[in-house]
């Protein structure tokens, strides 16, 4: 009996420790609208990897929605489409439209519109997942992702605050009414190389912040407010259960 109860014992342990291998690659990525206004969310996945949530869908204020990654690699990003509508017979945004779709299915959004960026399982076994709040294409509302029962390196990032009251006037976006609905980059304001980080500013020693980017990065610090701001911004959580994206935290 003792010789059979060792390689039970032991096979016991073995599906125990396998479980929990499996379980904790499980990561739900979760969508919040604490706006006073439906938002239709977008995703967009880098190239190679799957459309979620086929893309896009409306999420009415104060609800949620919730997803499985897959449980490999998985790198994309995320925003809020706003003052949405369907008028004859076509669906359009304001901000952040993805070629008049509600299912953007890959594309990407127009900006200006804040965005957050997520690298996936990644780091082998650590089983890294990065994240981070990103204003270099503009911003369209308020924004933060906050993960759950990670490991390490794993604050609560992004902009809180209502840019929209304080967009300079030279980078505000109106719609057809006046209202002030989004605030945009200096890039998307005036489309040079400098500002833009095109050419020879393509670089971490030749693209440099700007006037408009940091009036950004004073409203929001831990945001990514030009194309090479501080690596440090994206953070390194280890197996994370879940991050969640918060519109209007």
């Amino acid at each position: 009996m003792a010789k059979t109860s060792i390689p039970l014992a032991a096979s016991f342990l073995l599906l125990i420790s396998f479980s929990s291998a499996v379980d904790t690659s499980r990561l739900f990525l979760t969508v919040v609208n604490n706006c006073p206004f439906t938002v239709w969310p977008a995703i967009q996945p880098n190239a190679g990897h799957p459309v979620l949530e086929k893309g896009g869908f409306a999420l009415p204020t104060f609800t949620h929605r919730s997803f499985n990654v897959p449980t490999t690699h998985w790198s994309g990003r995320i925003w809020a489409r706003t003052w949405c509508a369907h008028y004859n017979g076509k669906f359009s945004c304001l901000t952040g439209d993805c070629g008049n779709r509600l299912e953007c299915n890959g594309l990407g959004g127009a900006p200006p519109a804040s965005l957050a960026q997520f690298d996936l399982h990644h780091g082998g076994h650590h089983d890294f997942s990065s994240y981070g709040v990103s204003l270099v294409d503009g911003y369209n509302v308020p924004m933060t992702v906050t993960p759950h029962e990670g490991h390490g390196v794993c604050p609560v990032v992004g902009c809180r605050e209502d840019l929209i009251k304080t967009c300079p006037a030279h980078l505000q976006v109106r719609s057809h009414s006046g209202h002030v609905v989004a605030c945009k980059s200096g890039c998307e304001a005036f489309h040079t190389d400098e500002l833009c980080c095109r050419g020879h500013y393509n670089s971490p020693n030749t693209c440099k912040a700007s006037s408009h980017s940091l009036f950004f990065k004073h409203a929001c610090p831990s945001s990514f407010t030009f194309a090479h701001d501080s690596p440090s911004l994206m953070h390194d959580c280890a197996s994370p259960r879940e991050l969640k994206v918060i519109f209007c935290h």
